[in-house]
């Protein structure tokens, strides 16, 4: 049988890094240690694998992910193998973390080295009539795959303010201490609006990861009950 199909672009990677972008569309991670990802983002695996639900491991997170739209339902993946993933066709990027931290949209993110901390943490400045704003904050050392929808631009917040619709950050530094701003006034409101209503307000040493689409208030609903899914992180800078 002969085709284009089986070009070696499309052949699984061999002796590919534990976490691997396969294409820029599709991650493959390679089990030993345990992984976390979001719950229905599997797409195919090879070998002796088990997945688990992963508890939110403490009452305060709980109690967060109850009383927030930052749901964020996790899986354990467990055993021998490899197994690949994916959010709707969303282009994957990974981002090594050293010691240092990452604040991530729960809709962009994919999958984490278990090993890392994690935590819903609500944006300052966020209250009721922008929805109350959570993100998951992950620290420590190892990997995160994020994935985006279109290809993401990387802002740095230290030369100047940076401002970002709330439904296009995709993640930041968890150094910086965004606020939520409103560009709203009583005469656009009155007029109908301008449709740009919240935006996170950066400044300080530190990057935000813009995607160049807005998740919608229906996509956030369907993330809440069931999140899925490129290259290094690196790539975003070149």
């Amino acid at each position: 049988m002969q085709s284009e199909l089986f070009a070696q672009a499309n052949l699984e990677r061999e002796g590919a890094p534990r976490f691997a972008v396969q294409n820029p569309q599709l991650l493959r991670v390679a089990l030993g240690p345990d992984v976390l990802a979001t719950k229905g983002s599997m797409v195919a695996y090879q070998g002796r694998v088990a997945f688990h639900h992963e508890g939110s491991g403490s009452v305060g997170k709980l109690l967060k992910k109850v009383l927030t739209n930052e749901d964020l339902p996790l899986m354990r993946i467990t055993g021998e193998g490899e197994v690949f993933f994916a959010n709707e066709a969303g282009f994957v990027y990974l981002v090594q973390l050293a010691g240092d931290g990452l604040s991530v949209n729960g809709q962009n993110l994919l999958a984490f080295d278990a090993a890392l901390q994690w935590d819903i943490r609500r944006v300052q400045g966020a209250g009721m009539m922008s929805g109350g704003l959570f993100n998951t904050v992950l620290t420590g050392t190892g990997t995160v795959a994020l994935c985006t929808v279109g290809q993401p631009v990387v802002l740095d917040c230290s030369e100047q303010p940076t401002y970002v619709d709330v439904q296009s950050a995709v993640a930041w530094s968890a150094n910086l201490v965004p606020q939520v701003v409103s560009s709203m006034n009583m005469r656009s409101l009155i007029r109908g609006g301008t449709g740009e209503a919240f935006q996170y307000a950066f400044s300080g040493p530190g990057f935000v990861v813009v995607q160049p689409s807005e998740w919608s208030a229906r996509q956030q609903q369907q993330g809440g009950q069931q999140s899925s899914g490129g290259g290094l992180l690196g790539d975003l800078f070149s």
